[in-house]
C-alpha cells in the first residue's frame, strides 16, 4: 500500500504533520483499499441501468424469471415505482438471491414490536412552530455502543410519509457498526440520502458496499436493506441524512448550460459491485413504515444477492466532483444553479426537495455584493455545513451545527458578512476555498422536533443580524447609477 501511494513511508508520515497518529494511517489504509475497489464500481448514467454478479453466470442475459435459475437462486422484482409508470420514469431492480426475501422478514405481525425511539421520530408534528429562524447546534459526543440507528437525531421535518409527501432532516453520531449489534434495516417510507461531516462510513446494501467519507454522499432507495457501519480501525462518525417521502431523486435538467458540462454529472454517480453471504443467526430487522419504527428478530442475513440488475440501485457521489456555475459579470445567481439533485412534485419546477451544494467556487461578480443577499423565500430553507465555513456567516456556523429558514422567514448574511461584503474590492476574483455547505430546500416549512427545540436549539440565533448597520442617509443623493460590469473595463 504504501509502495502504491507513491510516496515512502517518512515522507507520508511527513505529510501527515503533527496531528498524524497510528489510527489516522489505518484509516488512511483502508480508505486506499476501498479507492482501488472503487475502480471495480460500475459508472453509468444516474437512474441508469447497472449490472453485476458476485458468481459468474449468476444474472440471467436473456429473461427475468428463469425456471430454473443459476446456483438454485431465487428471482425477485423490486420495483420503486407503479408498473404503469412511463418508462422513462419507471424504477427497478432484478435480484437474485439465495433466499427469498420473505424468508428474510419476521413470521406473524406479533414479530413486529413497535419502537418508540427517544430522537429519530417523524412527522406530521403537533406542537407549535413559530416563524422564526432557528439555529440548531451539532448533536454532542456520544458514549458507549451507538451504532446509526440508536445515534439518528431528527432535526426537523415536514410532510407526511404515509402520503409520500415531505422530507425529514435528521442528524447522526455513532460510535459502532449495525454489523457489530447484528441489526439492518429497512425502509419502506423513504430513500435515504447519507451526507458523512466527520468519518468515513461503509454504507452496506443487498446490492453491496459502498464506502464514503466526508465530502461524499450515499442515497439508498425506499425498500432496500442496508446496514451504516464504520471502517476497521474508525473510532466514530457523525453527519447528516435525509429521509425523502416524495418522488425519486433526479439530476436536475441543464437547459441552456448544455450537456458539455456542468453541475453534477451522471456518469460520477457510482453502484456497487454485488456481494453476498450465506450466515444465518440471531439478528434485528429495524423497519420504518408509516412513520413508525419496528423492531424485529431475524434468522437469516439479508445480504444474499448473489447478481441483480436495473435502474433502482443504492450509488453514492462525491461532491468534488460538482461543476459549480456561476456569473463571471455581475450580481448573485439564484440557489438553485448550485442544485445536485431534486424530488419533485406534480407542478412543473416545484421540487418537493432540492439538495444543493456550495462548493468551493470562484466568485468574480463586479460592483456586487458577492454574500448571499438578504432574502425573504416561498422555499423552506435546512442549511448543513459539512466542512469548513459558511460566507453569509464566516464566525459562527460550524460543521454539524444546522440552521432553518421557513416560507417568508427573513435572513441572509450577518454583520461581520456584510461589512466583508460591502468592503470587499470586487475587481479582483475572489476564490472560496476550504469549505462544503449544503440546503435541503422544500416546498413545505421545516417544523423542528421537539427534541431539537429542546437540547439542540440555539435561542440567540436570531440575534446575529442585531448589529447589522442602519446606512440609510436621505442627504446622500446618488450620481447617476454606474454599469456594474463595464464594457470598457473599471477606471477607463
Amino acid at each position: 500500500w504504501l509502495k502504491s501511494s507513491g510516496q515512502a513511508p517518512g515522507r507520508l508520515f511527513e505529510a501527515a504533520g503533527e496531528a498524524w497518529r497510528p489510527h489516522r494511517v489505518v484509516a488512511m489504509f483502508w480508505r486506499s483499499l476501498a479507492r482501488r475497489a472503487e475502480a471495480k464500481l460500475q459508472h453509468g448514467s444516474f437512474g441508469g441501468f447497472f449490472h453485476s454478479e458476485a458468481l459468474t453466470g449468476a444474472l440471467p442475459r436473456k429473461q427475468n424469471s428463469p425456471q430454473r435459475p443459476a446456483y438454485g437462486l431465487y428471482p425477485e422484482l423490486l420495483s420503486g415505482t407503479a408498473f404503469t409508470v412511463p418508462r422513462a420514469k419507471n424504477r427497478y431492480a432484478w435480484l437474485y438471491r439465495v433466499r427469498p426475501s420473505v424468508q428474510h422478514s419476521p413470521q406473524s405481525a406479533a414479530l413486529y414490536e413497535p419502537w418508540a425511539h427517544p430522537t429519530w421520530v417523524s412527522p406530521p408534528f403537533r406542537h407549535p412552530c413559530p416563524p422564526v429562524q432557528f439555529r440548531f447546534r451539532p448533536l454532542p459526543p456520544v458514549a458507549g455502543s451507538i451504532d446509526f440507528v440508536d445515534g439518528a437525531a431528527t432535526v426537523a421535518a415536514n410532510g407526511d410519509p404515509t402520503a409520500q409527501d415531505g422530507c425529514s432532516a435528521n442528524a447522526y453520531a455513532v460510535t459502532t457498526s449495525m454489523s457489530a449489534n447484528n441489526r439492518f434495516m429497512r425502509h419502506a417510507d423513504a430513500d435515504v440520502l447519507i451526507l458523512p461531516q466527520d468519518g468515513d462510513l461503509i454504507v452496506r446494501t443487498e446490492f453491496g458496499d459502498l464506502h464514503v467519507g466526508p465530502c461524499e454522499l450515499a442515497l439508498v432507495q425506499r425498500g432496500t436493506v442496508f446496514q451504516v457501519n464504520l471502517p476497521e480501525g474508525s473510532s466514530g462518525a457523525r453527519g447528516y441524512f435525509l429521509e425523502n417521502f416524495g418522488d425519486f431523486f433526479v439530476v436536475p435538467e441543464l437547459g441552456p448550460i448544455g450537456i458539455s458540462g456542468g453541475l453534477a454529472h451522471p456518469r460520477h454517480f457510482l453502484a456497487p459491485e454485488a456481494r453476498y453471504e450465506e450466515r444465518d443467526g440471531d439478528f434485528e430487522l429495524v423497519s420504518k413504515f408509516m412513520g413508525r419504527l419496528f423492531r424485529s428478530p431475524l434468522r437469516h442475513s439479508p445480504f444474499d444477492v448473489v447478481a441483480w440488475y436495473g435502474n433502482l440501485a443504492p450509488c453514492k457521489y462525491d461532491m468534488r466532483l460538482f461543476a459549480a456555475m456561476n456569473t463571471v459579470t455581475y450580481d448573485h445567481p439564484d440557489p438553485s444553479i448550485n442544485v445536485v439533485l431534486s424530488s419533485y412534485t406534480t407542478a412543473p419546477g416545484l421540487a418537493n426537495v432540492d439538495f444543493v451544494i456550495f462548493p468551493p467556487r470562484w466568485m468574480a461578480a463586479e460592483g456586487t455584493f458577492r454574500p448571499p443577499w438578504f432574502h425573504r423565500n416561498y422555499m423552506s430553507e435546512f442549511m448543513g455545513l459539512l466542512h469548513g465555513n459558511y460566507d453569509a456567516k464566516p464566525d459562527s456556523f460550524v460543521p454539524g451545527a444546522s440552521s432553518v429558514h421557513n416560507r417568508f422567514t427573513p435572513h441572509g448574511p450577518d454583520a461581520a458578512a456584510v461589512r466583508a461584503g460591502t468592503e470587499a474590492d470586487t475587481t479582483k476574483p475572489e476564490r472560496y476555498s476550504n469549505s462544503l455547505a449544503f440546503m435541503w430546500e422544500t416546498r413545505l416549512p421545516w417544523h423542528p422536533s421537539e427534541h431539537a427545540l429542546a437540547t439542540m436549539n440555539d435561542a440567540d440565533y436570531p440575534t446575529c443580524w442585531a448589529d447589522v448597520e442602519k446606512r440609510f442617509d436621505a442627504s446622500a443623493q446618488p450620481g447617476d447609477e454606474p454599469y456594474a460590469f463595464p464594457f470598457e473595463g473599471r477606471g477607463k
